[in-house]
């Protein structure tokens, strides 16, 4: 018997997290550990949770996510990404107000490349006249 299943990828800064929809009770693993373990801060487990609270499905699915690259906040965000490309397998009904949300949209800001002859992206060395 085949498992319905439900797949986004989701990106955002240098983090890729892929996304796995499984009809549950609301268990999330993220790189083989729970959700309270990966992410200790309450306000990124929120962000993570944010697609699915929105449109009442908080306890209908069984997560399984594997997150690579970036900081914690960047995964989180990569996260929520692909649970709402994922919610869209599901029901493309939400899409309106995942939309809405601007939950579908990629956030394209990045770090900004250090340039040649500086001390960082835009930070010069200290300048002396003599």
């Amino acid at each position: 018997m085949a498992i319905s299943q439900h797949y986004g990828t989701g990106r955002r800064k240098t983090s890729s997290a892929r996304v796995f929809l499984r009809p549950g009770s609301g268990n999330v693993t993220v790189n083989g550990r729970t959700l309270e373990h990966y992410f200790p801060n309450a306000v990124l487990r929120m962000v993570v949770h944010q697609p699915l609270v929105m449109n009442e499905l908080d306890n209908k699915f069984d997560m399984v996510i594997s997150v690579a690259g970036g900081g914690p906040a960047g995964q989180a965000s990569a996260i929520r990404l692909g649970i709402s490309r994922a919610l869209l397998g599901y029901n493309e009904q939400l899409k309106s107000v995942l939309r809405q949300a601007g939950l579908l949209t990629r956030d394209p800001r990045m770090k900004e490349r250090k340039k040649p002859g500086q001390k960082a992206a835009r930070a010069r060395f200290q300048f002396s006249k003599r």
